[in-house]
Protein backbone atom coordinates (compact mmCIF):
# COMPACT_ATOMS: atom_id res chain seq x y z
CA UNK A 1 0.00 0.00 0.00
CA UNK A 2 1.13 3.18 -1.03
CA UNK A 3 -0.60 6.74 -1.27
CA UNK A 4 -0.42 8.97 -4.26
CA UNK A 5 -0.91 12.07 -6.08
CA UNK A 6 -1.89 11.59 -9.50
CA UNK A 7 -1.73 14.67 -11.77
CA UNK A 8 -3.75 14.10 -15.12
CA UNK A 9 -3.50 16.18 -18.05
CA UNK A 10 -5.73 17.10 -20.95
CA UNK A 11 -5.60 18.88 -23.80
CA UNK A 12 -5.14 18.70 -27.64
CA UNK A 13 -1.84 17.70 -29.58
CA UNK A 14 -0.33 21.51 -29.51
CA UNK A 15 -0.82 20.87 -25.74
CA UNK A 16 1.94 18.39 -25.45
CA UNK A 17 4.81 20.53 -25.39
CA UNK A 18 3.65 22.30 -22.17
CA UNK A 19 2.62 19.04 -20.46
CA UNK A 20 6.58 18.16 -21.12
CA UNK A 21 7.64 21.64 -19.21
CA UNK A 22 5.45 20.86 -16.74
CA UNK A 23 7.58 17.07 -16.25
CA UNK A 24 11.09 18.88 -16.78
CA UNK A 25 9.93 21.77 -14.12
CA UNK A 26 8.84 18.81 -11.49
CA UNK A 27 12.14 16.73 -12.73
CA UNK A 28 14.37 20.00 -11.99
CA UNK A 29 13.88 22.40 -9.65
CA UNK A 30 10.81 21.63 -8.03
CA UNK A 31 12.17 17.66 -7.45
CA UNK A 32 13.85 18.22 -4.20
CA UNK A 33 10.78 20.16 -2.65
CA UNK A 34 8.12 17.28 -3.57
CA UNK A 35 10.37 14.56 -1.93
CA UNK A 36 8.12 11.43 -3.19
CA UNK A 37 9.60 7.92 -3.00
CA UNK A 38 8.77 7.03 -6.74
CA UNK A 39 7.82 9.29 -9.79
CA UNK A 40 6.46 7.49 -12.36
CA UNK A 41 5.06 9.24 -15.87
CA UNK A 42 2.78 7.52 -17.82
CA UNK A 43 2.11 8.45 -22.25
CA UNK A 44 -0.96 6.99 -24.06
CA UNK A 45 0.15 4.32 -26.82
CA UNK A 46 -1.78 2.45 -29.86
CA UNK A 47 -2.01 -0.48 -31.16
CA UNK A 48 -4.51 -2.14 -28.14
CA UNK A 49 -7.05 -4.55 -28.81
CA UNK A 50 -9.18 -4.64 -26.22
CA UNK A 51 -12.51 -6.19 -27.97
CA UNK A 52 -15.03 -4.76 -25.47
CA UNK A 53 -13.57 -0.54 -25.11
CA UNK A 54 -11.67 1.73 -26.96
CA UNK A 55 -11.94 4.54 -25.42
CA UNK A 56 -11.12 8.16 -27.15
CA UNK A 57 -9.43 11.30 -25.91
CA UNK A 58 -6.53 10.05 -23.54
CA UNK A 59 -4.86 12.19 -21.39
CA UNK A 60 -1.72 14.11 -22.82
CA UNK A 61 0.32 12.79 -19.93
CA UNK A 62 -0.42 10.67 -16.40
CA UNK A 63 2.35 11.84 -13.31
CA UNK A 64 1.90 9.52 -10.43
CA UNK A 65 3.92 11.01 -7.35
CA UNK A 66 4.63 8.17 -4.73
CA UNK A 67 4.46 9.08 -1.19
CA UNK A 68 4.92 6.23 1.78
CA UNK A 69 3.22 8.96 4.42
CA UNK A 70 0.32 11.44 4.38
CA UNK A 71 2.45 13.93 5.72
CA UNK A 72 4.71 13.91 2.56
CA UNK A 73 1.70 13.24 0.55
CA UNK A 74 0.07 16.76 1.94
CA UNK A 75 3.37 18.54 2.17
CA UNK A 76 3.63 18.27 -1.79
CA UNK A 77 0.63 19.79 -2.74
CA UNK A 78 2.08 23.47 -2.31
CA UNK A 79 4.88 22.41 -4.57
CA UNK A 80 2.11 20.82 -7.36
CA UNK A 81 0.09 23.82 -6.87
CA UNK A 82 2.86 25.94 -8.09
CA UNK A 83 3.83 24.07 -10.73
CA UNK A 84 0.53 23.45 -12.34
CA UNK A 85 0.13 27.34 -12.09
CA UNK A 86 2.29 28.05 -14.60
CA UNK A 87 0.44 25.70 -17.51
CA UNK A 88 -1.74 27.44 -19.92
CA UNK A 89 -5.37 27.48 -19.82
CA UNK A 90 -5.56 25.56 -22.67
CA UNK A 91 -4.26 22.36 -20.48
CA UNK A 92 -6.86 20.86 -17.92
CA UNK A 93 -5.56 19.42 -15.00
CA UNK A 94 -6.73 17.45 -12.04
CA UNK A 95 -4.40 16.47 -9.11
CA UNK A 96 -5.96 13.41 -7.03
CA UNK A 97 -4.96 11.73 -4.09
CA UNK A 98 -5.29 8.35 -3.85
CA UNK A 99 -4.28 4.89 -1.90
CA UNK A 100 -2.87 2.61 -3.89
CA UNK A 101 -3.07 -1.52 -3.11
CA UNK A 102 -0.83 -4.33 -5.24
CA UNK A 103 -2.60 -7.67 -5.86
CA UNK A 104 -0.83 -10.66 -6.47
CA UNK A 105 -0.94 -12.27 -10.06
CA UNK A 106 -1.49 -15.74 -10.18
CA UNK A 107 0.91 -18.27 -8.78
CA UNK A 108 1.94 -15.62 -6.43
CA UNK A 109 1.62 -15.71 -2.98
CA UNK A 110 2.14 -11.76 -2.52
CA UNK A 111 2.04 -8.52 -5.35
CA UNK A 112 5.35 -7.50 -6.37
CA UNK A 113 6.69 -4.27 -7.25
CA UNK A 114 5.57 -2.39 -10.35
CA UNK A 115 8.55 -3.27 -13.04
CA UNK A 116 6.40 -3.31 -16.74
CA UNK A 117 6.40 -0.51 -18.50
CA UNK A 118 2.72 -1.28 -20.04
CA UNK A 119 -0.53 -0.34 -18.62
CA UNK A 120 -4.01 -0.53 -18.74
CA UNK A 121 -5.35 2.59 -16.41
CA UNK A 122 -8.97 1.92 -16.10
CA UNK A 123 -10.89 4.93 -14.06
CA UNK A 124 -14.54 4.87 -12.78
CA UNK A 125 -16.12 8.24 -11.64
CA UNK A 126 -18.84 9.23 -9.81
CA UNK A 127 -21.99 8.56 -8.86
CA UNK A 128 -23.29 5.02 -7.78
CA UNK A 129 -26.24 4.50 -5.90
CA UNK A 130 -24.33 3.16 -3.49
CA UNK A 131 -20.53 3.75 -3.44
CA UNK A 132 -19.58 1.95 -1.01
CA UNK A 133 -21.34 -1.24 -2.20
CA UNK A 134 -19.90 -0.79 -5.57
CA UNK A 135 -16.27 -0.61 -4.51
CA UNK A 136 -16.61 -3.69 -1.89
CA UNK A 137 -17.97 -5.79 -4.73
CA UNK A 138 -15.14 -4.42 -7.26
CA UNK A 139 -12.46 -5.47 -4.72
CA UNK A 140 -14.22 -8.25 -3.50
CA UNK A 141 -13.55 -10.12 -7.09
CA UNK A 142 -11.96 -8.16 -9.64
CA UNK A 143 -8.49 -8.46 -8.68
CA UNK A 144 -9.29 -12.21 -8.27
CA UNK A 145 -10.28 -12.84 -12.09
CA UNK A 146 -7.68 -10.16 -13.16
CA UNK A 147 -4.74 -12.45 -11.25
CA UNK A 148 -5.33 -14.84 -14.45
CA UNK A 149 -4.77 -13.08 -17.47
CA UNK A 150 -1.96 -14.94 -18.99
CA UNK A 151 1.29 -12.93 -18.93
CA UNK A 152 -0.04 -10.12 -16.49
CA UNK A 153 2.62 -8.46 -14.29
CA UNK A 154 0.49 -6.54 -12.11
CA UNK A 155 -2.44 -5.22 -10.24
CA UNK A 156 -3.44 -2.01 -8.67
CA UNK A 157 -6.40 -0.37 -7.67
CA UNK A 158 -6.60 2.91 -6.34
CA UNK A 159 -9.50 4.57 -3.27
CA UNK A 160 -9.23 8.17 -3.27
CA UNK A 161 -8.90 9.71 -0.15
CA UNK A 162 -11.48 11.88 1.35
CA UNK A 163 -9.21 15.48 2.12
CA UNK A 164 -9.27 17.41 -1.13
CA UNK A 165 -5.56 17.48 -2.69
CA UNK A 166 -5.71 20.92 -3.73
CA UNK A 167 -7.73 23.63 -3.23
CA UNK A 168 -6.41 25.61 -6.16
CA UNK A 169 -6.76 22.55 -8.56
CA UNK A 170 -9.75 20.32 -8.58
CA UNK A 171 -9.27 16.42 -8.14
CA UNK A 172 -10.76 13.95 -10.38
CA UNK A 173 -14.43 12.46 -9.72
CA UNK A 174 -13.41 8.99 -9.08
CA UNK A 175 -15.06 6.29 -7.41
CA UNK A 176 -11.92 3.90 -8.07
CA UNK A 177 -9.34 3.25 -9.75
CA UNK A 178 -7.43 -0.05 -11.49
CA UNK A 179 -4.72 -0.65 -13.17
CA UNK A 180 -3.24 -3.78 -15.22
CA UNK A 181 0.32 -3.86 -16.41
CA UNK A 182 1.82 -5.64 -18.46
CA UNK A 183 5.48 -6.40 -20.53
CA UNK A 184 4.37 -4.97 -23.81
CA UNK A 185 1.41 -3.86 -26.13
CA UNK A 186 1.97 -7.42 -27.73
CA UNK A 187 1.52 -9.23 -24.25
CA UNK A 188 -1.58 -6.80 -23.03
CA UNK A 189 -3.12 -7.99 -26.47
CA UNK A 190 -2.58 -11.83 -26.05
CA UNK A 191 -4.97 -10.66 -22.34
CA UNK A 192 -7.30 -9.30 -24.05
CA UNK A 193 -7.70 -12.48 -26.59
CA UNK A 194 -8.50 -14.54 -23.71
CA UNK A 195 -11.56 -16.31 -22.18
CA UNK A 196 -10.30 -14.39 -19.14
CA UNK A 197 -11.03 -11.11 -20.85
CA UNK A 198 -15.01 -12.20 -21.71
CA UNK A 199 -15.23 -13.68 -17.73
CA UNK A 200 -13.89 -10.30 -17.04
CA UNK A 201 -16.60 -8.44 -18.81
CA UNK A 202 -19.68 -10.74 -17.19
CA UNK A 203 -18.45 -9.38 -13.72
CA UNK A 204 -18.54 -5.96 -15.02
CA UNK A 205 -22.34 -6.60 -15.69
CA UNK A 206 -22.87 -7.53 -11.71
CA UNK A 207 -21.65 -4.43 -10.54
CA UNK A 208 -23.97 -2.44 -8.54
CA UNK A 209 -25.42 0.51 -10.19
CA UNK A 210 -23.17 3.46 -11.26
CA UNK A 211 -24.37 5.86 -13.81
CA UNK A 212 -21.03 7.96 -14.46
CA UNK A 213 -18.35 7.25 -16.98
CA UNK A 214 -15.62 4.45 -16.75
CA UNK A 215 -12.66 5.29 -18.86
CA UNK A 216 -9.93 2.43 -20.08
CA UNK A 217 -6.51 4.21 -22.01
CA UNK A 218 -3.44 2.12 -22.63
CA UNK A 219 -0.38 3.95 -21.53
CA UNK A 220 3.41 3.84 -21.18
CA UNK A 221 4.98 3.81 -18.06
CA UNK A 222 8.46 5.48 -17.40
CA UNK A 223 9.82 5.07 -14.24
CA UNK A 224 11.69 8.69 -13.40
CA UNK A 225 13.01 7.97 -9.95
CA UNK A 226 12.60 5.92 -7.41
Amino acid sequence: MSLVHEIALAGSQTDEAAAMNLLDALRAERWAQLAPSALDIYRPVGGTQDPYNKDEGPPLLIIMAEFHSIDACNAAVPVLEQALADLPSSVGATVTAMERRFYPVAGEAAAGPLRAPFSYVVRYYRPAEDEAAFVKHYVADHPRLEAAFPRIRSIMCYFPLVQRSSRQVPAADYMLGNEVVFDSVDDFNVAMQSPVRHEMRAHFHSFPKFSGPVTHFPMLRQRLAG
